[in-house]
């Protein structure tokens, strides 16, 4: 018995230093042939997976159309966007004017003489900054009197050291008063009469006036998407003596403009442009 164990204690000491016994030498043959199929299928398998030249074109071609299809949506929605803020800020001015004229015997700034607070005088000249600074306590901050899409104008700090027209993308209607809701107060300026866009002033606006939306903010298309085709009409917002906001188109805003003074004691509308 202790014989037998030392034989086979021998025999497989023999076999670790017999530097020719391999799991790929004859008694591992069927060992390494099965190796050597597995990767040879890994082998083919890596190759047959490799992508060929027509589908990288296809997926080159697909990364350019992504590209050139969603610039035009981002700047629709940032139009929108932008739109939908401008009717915000017309808002806000509207109703602190009403607020304001809840304290100044139901007459918005427009209507009350410098000297009491209002911004009357100045206004008649094209100053609508008077009237927005006499309401400054209730619009609380100058960056709601420019409209987002304004690429020419920046908004005040504050209403007092830098505050004027320059700062401003909203005209004004020195008649406006909330017995006719109807009459259009405030809104975008930028109005192209008569073929020629508006200057800084006091605007006579009459019923019968050709005049329509110009470009450079609702509708447009920012300067830096040259790629975009430009639209031949834009839109507008323009607020109301009752407080209301309304997005117009050119037909929008002359019907709006007919109506304004329409049963009033005014022959035609009068606009403050800054």
């Amino acid at each position: 018995m202790e014989y037998f164990h030392a034989n086979r204690i021998s025999n497989h000491r023999t076999k670790l230093k017999n530097p020719c016994f391999s799991p790929f030498s004859a008694q591992g043959t069927g060992y390494a042939q099965s190796v050597s199929e597995v990767m040879n299928v890994r082998s083919s398998s890596a190759r047959n997976h490799g992508l060929t030249i027509f589908e990288i074109l296809l997926i080159i071609v697909c990364i350019l159309l992504l590209a050139a299809l969603l610039p035009p949506v981002l700047v629709a929605t940032k139009r929108r966007d932008s739109r939908l803020s401008c009717v915000s800020n017309i808002k806000m001015v509207n109703l602190a004017f009403r607020i304001w004229e809840g304290d100044n015997n139901n007459l918005y700034p427009m209507s009350v003489s410098v000297t009491r607070g209002g911004g009357l005088e100045l206004v008649e000249t094209g100053n609508v900054a008077s009237c927005f600074q006499a309401a400054s306590n209730e619009l609380s901050t100058p960056k709601i009197l420019v409209c987002p899409n304004d690429w020419k104008r920046r908004a005040a700090t504050n209403f007092e050291n830098d505050f004027n027209n320059s700062h401003i993308s909203y005209f004004l209607n020195p008649d406006a008063n909330e017995t006719y809701p109807q009459m259009i107060m405030d809104g975008d300026d930028n109005f192209i009469v008569g073929g020629i866009p508006v200057k800084p002033g006091l605007l006579q606006v009459p019923t019968t006036t050709s005049i329509i939306w110009g470009p450079g903010r609702h509708g447009d298309v920012p300067t830096h998407h040259f790629w975009l085709p430009r639209p031949k009409h834009f839109l507008g917002n323009i607020g109301f003596a009752d407080g209301s906001v309304a997005e117009e188109s050119d037909l929008g805003l002359e019907s709006a403009i007919v109506y304004s003074t329409y049963g009033t004691s005014f022959p035609t509308n009068r606009w403050a442009i800054p």
